[in-house]
């Protein structure tokens, strides 16, 4: 977008990853709703594609924002006129420098855990988001303990009730097969051969796509389908090395099956996950998928920036951080503004596309002193991904996100088939959670964004007699 904006000047893209992430077959599939595949590319395609481009291939070390200077990890300085950081966000480990906690942000670190995954018997998933649902219901021949924090599964993006609706979908043994993916994947040539170090967790690659595990063979070593087990409400209380674990003269569980309680283990793991509910798992190892935090490290030191209470760089309406010249955009900002009521950030991939893009278009108004409106974008929350094979499709204040006890909630829901849920306040619509194909997303977006008062239709709203699109057309 910068390049665009600016053909004449000079953009220089530094990045610590060898290739980019590109956005393709970009659908716009309502007002505020986009479709996308992320795709990793060389990078000399974008230096292909705009002459004005050149791509450093190197770490940031620090920033000296006074001297408007950026020194790179290979003793390089770069002078900039006006600077967006993008640096995204890193995986939050539940404990740092274990070999047996693995955390899952990117394509390296993907990797890792299939080459762990062959030799697997048993892991634990600690983790309740996006990645961690996705990765439970994707690994077979191997024991899954999952361990949650929330009643129900998916909290990021669902209620009980879609969790509900979902799980028969995670103990079904057989699995139609998985539609096909569009996206190429790009590996960086050579790599493999030179045997590459094991991603360090500061080694960060570049986050993964929003169908990452598509491609890696996610298979343990076990010959049943599928085994999940899940602990809720619970966080990891301790993790023990096999010795500690001998001494501490405790007894660990077996895989709970059905309603029984599990028995004692008999079974030597090489490292031991104790929960806050006091019980013991043993495992060949823990996935930490538990979330991402803002990537600032290299920017903070010597420079003024106002700092949110999640760990990012907090952004103004355009985009610019506290420091003069220095925007910030995607997973490692924080947005300061007023929001509209039924937008809320979200460390996604369609939100760092979208910050990215009106972040150009801010830094080149700002640069011929024009003054610029907030982004069509930022007024509704809008995200659209798949789970277990069906579409999900999330809308505004979709779990009631600040609204306090005043709302109400009303569902619709065929089993295997779909699931609505609509969020209304006061008889107006704040959000809505579609799984399946039920075609609503776009009446319910409008219906979201004109706040009209549908109190007259009740129950009728999600009534499936009624054909609610031709309604509100």
């Amino acid at each position: 977008k910068l390049a665009a904006e600016f053909p004449s000047e000079d953009i220089f893209l530094m990045t610590a990853s060898p290739v980019i992430k590109a956005v393709t077959n970009f659908k716009q599939v309502s007002k505020t709703l986009e479709e996308f595949d992320v795709e990793e590319q060389p990078s000399s395609l974008l230096e292909k594609k705009y002459p004005n481009i050149r791509v450093i291939q190197s770490g940031v070390k620090q920033l000296k924002s006074d001297e408007h200077k950026i020194y790179t990890e290979d003793g390089k300085e770069y002078i900039y006129e006006k600077l967006c950081l993008c640096a995204g966000a890193k995986p939050k480990l539940i404990v740092e420098g274990n070999p047996y906690v693995l955390g899952i942000r990117d394509t390296d670190s993907a990797q890792a855990f299939q080459k762990n995954l062959a030799q697997a018997e048993r892991i634990v998933v600690v983790g309740n988001g996006g990645i961690a649902l996705e990765l439970v219901y994707e690994i077979q021949g191997c024991e899954v303990i999952w361990a949650i924090k929330d009643k129900a599964i998916g909290n990021t993006f669902f209620d009980a009730g879609a969790a509900e609706f979902l799980l028969p979908k995670l103990t079904a043994e057989s699995r139609e097969t998985p539609i096909e993916c569009k996206r190429t994947k790009y590996t960086v040539q050579g790599s493999e051969e030179k045997g590459r170090p094991a991603a360090a967790s500061d080694k960060l690659g570049s986050a993964l796509g929003p169908d990452w595990h598509e491609g890696l063979h996610l298979k343990g070593t076990k010959e049943f389908s599928h085994k999940v087990h899940i602990e809720i409400l619970c966080e990891v209380k301790k993790i023990h090395l096999q010795q500690e674990f001998i001494q501490l003269q405790q007894t660990s569980l077996t895989f709970p099956k059905g309603e029984k309680n599990a028995e004692p283990d008999e079974v030597l793991w090489p490292v031991y996950v104790e929960l806050t509910n006091g019980k013991i798992y043993g495992c060949n190892f823990i996935v930490s998928a538990t979330g991402v935090v803002p990537n600032v490290e290299p920017f903070l030191n010597g420079n003024n920036f106002a700092v949110g209470e999640d760990g990012g760089l907090k952004v103004d309406k355009h985009m610019q951080t506290s420091v003069p010249g220095v925007y910030a955009a995607g997973d490692i900002c924080t947005a300061a503004w007023e929001p509209s009521p039924v937008w809320h950030q979200m460390r996604l991939w369609t939100q760092a596309r979208q910050m990215g893009w009106y972040a150009a278009k801010c830094m080149a108004a700002d640069a011929v002193g024009e003054s610029i409106d907030m982004d069509f974008s930022f007024e509704l929350f809008a995200h659209i991904t798949k789970f277990f094979n069906y579409k999900v499709v999330v809308l505004g204040k979709y779990n009631a996100q600040g609204l306090g006890s005043d709302h109400e909630l009303m569902l619709r829901c065929t089993k295997g088939h779909e699931y609505v849920k609509v969020v209304m306040q006061n008889g107006r619509m704040m959000g809505a959670v579609l799984i399946g194909e039920t075609d609503l997303e776009e009446t319910f977006e409008n219906l979201i964004l004109n706040q009209m008062d549908l109190s007259a239709y009740g129950e009728d709203l999600l009534n499936p007699d009624v054909d609610i699109e031709d309604y509100f057309d």
